[in-house]
C-alpha cells in the first residue's frame, strides 16, 4: 500500500501558496473607499480686489463717571510684588479723561459669510510680564498661530476657558520655549487667567476673517482691505457687554463708525 504523505504534503503546499496569493491581492476597492482615499483639495481662499476695496474707522467711547481704578493686591507671590515699585490696577475698565474706551475689540460679525480666509502667517504673541498678561485683549483668526511667552523669572499657568474651541491649560517656566496653539473655531471672547495668579486676566477674540482690531487707549480702531458689502460691526468691551451696527461699505470708501457705552452703574 502506497503512503499518502506525499499527496497530503502537495495539497498543504497549494493551499499556502492560495493563501498567499489573495493576501497580496487584496481586494478592490469600493468606490466610497477610493473616493475616500482621494487627496482632499486645497481650501479655496477669498481674494480681496484690491482696486475696490475699503477701510472702516472709528471710535469706541464711554459715556459717565470714570469708576475708581481698583489696586491689585500682588503680595500672594512676594516674587510678583517685587517686579513692581509702582501700584498696579485692575484694567477690566480702561477709559481717559474723554470717555475714550481702551480694550475693546471690534470685529466684523457679520457679511461675509459663504467666504474663507487665509490664516496669516505671522503668529500673534501674548506674554506674561510683570504678572500680568501682555496684551489685556487680544484678536486672532481660525487657524493662526498663537504663541505664549513667560517673560518673568517666576512659573505661571495659562488657561483659556474656551467653550466652543478646546479648552487647554499649560504651566511655563521663566524663560522657558514658547507655548504654541491654535483656534480651529470663531468664538468671542475666550477668557484666559492663570491658575498660579489669581489677578491675572486677558481676553482672546477668535474670529473667522481677518477685520478685527482692539482700540488703543485713543478708543480708536482700524479695519483695512474690506471687500464692498453689507456688514454687521461687532463690538465687545469686557464690563460693559457689547453693541452692534450694521453698515454698507462702498467700494474705495473710508467709513467710520462710532460706538458709545453708557454708565451702567
Amino acid at each position: 500500500m502506497r503512503s499518502s504523505k506525499p499527496a497530503s504534503s502537495f495539497a498543504l503546499l497549494l493551499a499556502i501558496l492560495t493563501l498567499a496569493s489573495s493576501c497580496s491581492n487584496p481586494a478592490p476597492k469600493t468606490s466610497a473607499q477610493a473616493e475616500a482615499s482621494k487627496p482632499s483639495a486645497p481650501p479655496s481662499y477669498f481674494k480681496v480686489d484690491q482696486a475696490t476695496s475699503a477701510t472702516v474707522t472709528g471710535k469706541v467711547t464711554f459715556k459717565g463717571k470714570r469708576p475708581a481704578l481698583k489696586e491689585l493686591d500682588l503680595t500672594e507671590d512676594p516674587e510678583c510684588a517685587k517686579l513692581h515699585h509702582k501700584p498696579v490696577y485692575d484694567e477690566s475698565l480702561v477709559a481717559n479723561r474723554s470717555g475714550e474706551l481702551a480694550n475693546a475689540f471690534v470685529y466684523i460679525k457679520g457679511g461675509l459669510e459663504g467666504k474663507q480666509f487665509e490664516p496669516p502667517a505671522t503668529p500673534v504673541t501674548i506674554d506674561q510680564k510683570g504678572c500680568m498678561f501682555e496684551p489685556r485683549v487680544l484678536g486672532i483668526q481660525t487657524g493662526q498661530e498663537l504663541k505664549v511667552t513667560n517673560s518673568d523669572p517666576v512659573t505661571h499657568n495659562i488657561h483659556p476657558r474656551a467653550e466652543v474651541n478646546r479648552e487647554w491649560n499649560h504651566s511655563q517656566a521663566g524663560g522657558a520655549p514658547p507655548i504654541e496653539r491654535r483656534f480651529t473655531k470663531q468664538e468671542v471672547m475666550i477668557r484666559v487667567k492663570c491658575n498660579i495668579h489669581s489677578w491675572m486676566h486677558a481676553w482672546i477674540g477668535v474670529v473667522d476673517n481677518p477685520y478685527f482690531a482692539v482700540t488703543g487707549t485713543d478708543g480708536s480702531f482700524v479695519l483695512k482691505n474690506v471687500p464692498p458689502g453689507d456688514y454687521t460691526i461687532g463690538v465687545w468691551q469686557e464690563r460693559l457687554g457689547t453693541q452692534e451696527q450694521h453698515v454698507t461699505v462702498a467700494a474705495s470708501s473710508k467709513q467710520n463708525l462710532n460706538f458709545e457705552f453708557k454708565d451702567q452703574s
